[in-house]
């Protein structure tokens, strides 16, 4: 029997929710996506920079809002952006920043996603865990 990945564990206890105000960007793709996006680019001759991001960024309580429709838990306790700073030091500002990226250049040379929004993408994920 396969091993739980406790990466959404606090998810599945109903202890997720906002990351600092929650109003961050999100830009997320599944990594099945991901791989899938770069075998494109191999086969695909594209120039400049490509996204490899889904198609639709979400801010982060909308995301944790989503996850936890899925799960059927809670997803409204929020984790203060100074107590994210004191535990996990620099690395909290990556996940207290802010980007709406959109893969453009990846969708115009054709690429389609098999998970392109926000449900799709973490029911997949939730799948696999």
């Amino acid at each position: 029997m396969a091993e739980k990945n406790p990466n959404n564990a606090l998810a599945r206890f109903g202890l997720a929710g906002p990351l600092g105000t929650g109003r961050q960007y999100w830009s997320w793709i599944t990594l099945h996506d991901e791989l899938r996006a770069l075998a494109h680019l191999v086969d695909h001759d594209l120039s400049g920079p490509v996204n490899l991001v889904g198609t639709q960024p979400m801010r982060q309580a909308e995301v944790m809002k989503v996850l936890g429709a899925l799960l059927r838990r809670p997803a409204v306790l929020p984790a203060p952006a100074l107590a994210l700073r004191a535990i996990m030091g620099e690395f909290a500002g990556d996940i207290l920043a802010s980007q709406r990226v959109l893969p453009s250049v990846l969708t115009a040379s054709g690429f389609a996603f098999d998970h392109n929004t926000i449900e799709s993408a973490l029911r997949w994920v939730v799948e696999q865990t």
